[in-house]
């Protein structure tokens, strides 16, 4: 069972030996996110000995409206500050009134201990004990139940960080480690991510031990930042690692269909009710561990994922300047689009609707209703506040939506140096469809690739999902010729670490499959380009390093920064393909016209209902696709082909008057 609680809708999918088995999906609860998790899992579990594998916002929805629990931050002492100075890298450069977002830990949270730890490992301080437990002590006398402990270059030494952990667990606190959380270098950014991880810790405990406790003993994993899952028990202690959990999903159920179709190049486009989340699949996943959510940095692994406030629950509004913006404030689950029947202003949905752009009777399979007739008072109460008329305003806000999401593809294409007509636009989340083709003509994508059961590919990823742990050591080595034998030793090491930690869980370790890389860069510079631990990785730095920049330079000297190992446990799938398509004969059941507002004329439209689709069915555009989960619309000048796997591969054509 994958379970994707989302901004506006929990999906749930259900698979066993044969495939997709059930697909569910439920309005989110923000205020209580465990209930609809609840509420759906005892319909489809039924009988079934289950695993469950959640992606969840919790942590994210934590971050950013700052309902965190109150830590203490124990570090080397003169380094209390490094949390508050960061960098010197502004994110609002021209700001006349720049707003400083504040520290995780106030400053009389934050206490330094007298001990100090060389770059190399070496004890220069030893650490004292009397000293750590007069400081734990005045931090429980302050009602903190949460420590985070970040010492200088405990990468390299872990001894005293374990040390001040056992101490403070034998009184009773909740612990972060950035030893164990984040061995790498740069203080500011594991300072910043081991006090993310001790913030979350708390809350994430609370709520999966809640999840547990209700799916009534079915195993229970989550899904990673970084594609891959981890036991319940080990997201409680390492939340950090789960911030980005749902939009990974999707990227990894798109990684299998692609790899179905024969498609080695894709760009993910996921639009749900809140957002929208692109990333770029070049034979493989593009991974990052620079991420930032909420202002705050957090350097783990994670699917380089850009996401942008622009989903169906987008709100239309006029700014101070007269013009028409879209989001990034969402209407959410609650109260919704206007069309749901409780909300007033305007969102994405409502233009499509309006638009004619979805049939109210095919929404989530008929069975959630919706009031197209709710949106015609607002709608001309935005349309005057900017000029418009209400058809007009309807495809304004369209147009401003896709705008941005165009916006946030050249940002993972064009500024990683990939052309984005060199790949497929594989589309999916429940609004995904409706924007797809318009992205691809403006991008001058070839084809778009919309999946059977879009509106819940991210749920199905999950389910999908493989065991994974993400293993890394800083080791700063010039890359010389006794590198690669130093290397070795470092990958042997943390491997059979990472293996023994999984063999205690019960994996057999012939089941494990071992990923190494390095992060390799130029001496003197600051960031690093992580290439795979190959026969030539320098070659393969400096061909990366050119792709980015546009240039290399092969004669300067290069340093090998830090080792990764990715270890991969290959879960049970069910069935190794997706069941092919087998060809009824049956037209669909309805292919009546329906009309639809399209650049500023009244058109008539075909209507489908995907279910009742036979593979190898042209669909000409215009034309709308409904399904349980999800709306496709395809304009004047598409094609589109249902395919063996269920897919609806689309020709976008040209922009059609």
């Amino acid at each position: 069972m994958g379970v994707d609680t989302g901004g506006t809708f929990t999906d749930f999918v259900f698979m066993d030996d044969s495939g997709i088995v059930r697909i569910d999906k439920r309005p989110s609860n923000p205020a209580d996110p465990a209930r609809p998790v609840l509420e759906g899992l005892p319909r489809s579990l039924g009988e079934y000995d289950c695993r469950v594998v959640h992606g969840t916002t919790v942590a994210t929805n934590a971050l950013l409206e700052d309902k965190v629990a109150v830590v203490a931050l124990i570090t080397t002492a003169g380094f209390e500050d490094v949390i508050e100075i960061g960098r010197q890298n502004r994110p609002s450069l021209y700001a006349l009134h720049p707003v400083k977002q504040p520290p995780l830990v106030p400053r009389h949270l934050r206490f330094g201990v007298q001990e100090r730890m060389l770059h190399d490992g070496t004890i220069r301080t030893p650490l004292d004990r009397d000293e750590v437990r007069s400081i734990l002590n005045r931090i429980r006398e302050l009602g903190v139940q949460s420590v985070a402990v970040c010492l200088l270059h405990s990468y390299v030494n872990r001894q005293h960080e374990e040390t001040i952990g056992e101490m403070a667990r034998d009184l009773g606190f909740t612990t972060s480690l950035s030893c164990r959380v984040l061995p790498e270098f740069r203080e500011y950014e594991r300072t910043a991510t081991v006090v993310v991880n001790a913030v979350l810790r708390p809350v994430m405990e609370g709520y999966l031990k809640g999840l547990e406790t209700g799916i009534r003993g079915a195993t229970l994993s989550v899904m990673q930042s970084a594609g891959g899952i981890i036991p319940a028990r080990l997201a409680a202690r390492l939340p950090v690692h789960t911030v980005l959990s749902g939009p990974a999903g999707g990227v990894i159920a798109a990684a299998r269909s692609a790899q179905l179709a024969g498609i080695d190049r894709v760009i993910t486009f996921d639009m749900g009710g809140t957002s929208t989340d692109v990333s770029l699949y070049d034979r493989g996943p593009t991974l990052t561990s620079d991420k930032t959510v909420a202002g705050h940095p957090i350097k783990v692994p994670a699917i380089d994922i850009h996401t942008v406030g622009a989903g169906g629950g987008s709100v239309a509004f006029v700014d101070a300047g007269g013009s028409l913006k879209v989001g990034p404030v969402s209407a959410g689950a609650d109260p919704g689009p206007v069309c749901y029947g409780r909300g007033n202003l305007v969102t994405v949905t409502d233009a499509n609707l309006f638009l004619g752009r979805m049939d109210p009777s095919l929404f989530l399979g008929g069975q959630m209703k919706i009031y197209p007739e709710l949106i015609k008072e607002p709608m001309e109460r935005l349309a005057k506040a900017v000029g418009l008329d209400p058809l007009e305003a309807a495809e304004g806000i369209v147009t401003v939506v896709n705008a941005v999401m165009e916006r946030a593809v050249r940002v993972i294409s064009i500024e990683r140096g990939h052309d984005p007509r060199d790949f497929t636009l594989m589309s999916f989340g429940g609004a995904g469809g409706l924007h797809a083709v318009a992205l691809a003509r403006a991008l001058g994508i070839p084809k778009v690739v919309i999946p059977k059961d879009a509106g819940v590919f991210s749920a199905r990823g999950m389910a999908l999902a493989d065991l994974i742990r993400d293993l890394s050591r800083t080791v700063l080595l010039p890359a010389d010729q006794e590198a690669a034998s130093r290397l070795d030793s470092v990958f042997e090491e943390i491997v059979a670490a990472g293996i023994k930690d999984l063999e205690g869980e019960g994996v057999d370790a012939e089941r494990v499959q071992v990923e190494q890389s390095l992060d390799i860069r130029y001496v003197g510079q600051s960031y690093e380009i992580r290439v795979p631990w190959c026969e030539d990785p320098l070659s393969a730095f400096h061909e990366s390093y050119e792709k980015i920049y546009g240039y290399s330079r092969r004669e300067s000297e290069v340093e090998i920064v830090t080792v990764r190992a990715r270890l991969i446990v290959v879960t049970k799938r069910p069935g190794p393909t997706p069941a092919r398509l087998v060809q009824t004969g049956r037209p669909p059941r309805d292919t009546c016209g329906r009309d639809l507002f399209y650049r500023g004329r009244w058109i008539c439209a075909r209507l489908y209902q995907r279910d009742r689709l036979s593979p190898g069915e042209e669909l000409e555009g215009p034309a709308l696709v409904g399904e349980s989960s999800s709306t496709i619309f395809l304009p004047p000048g598409s094609v589109g082909l249902l395919d063996v796997f269920g897919n609806i591969a689309i020709e976008p054509g040209r922009f059609s008057s």
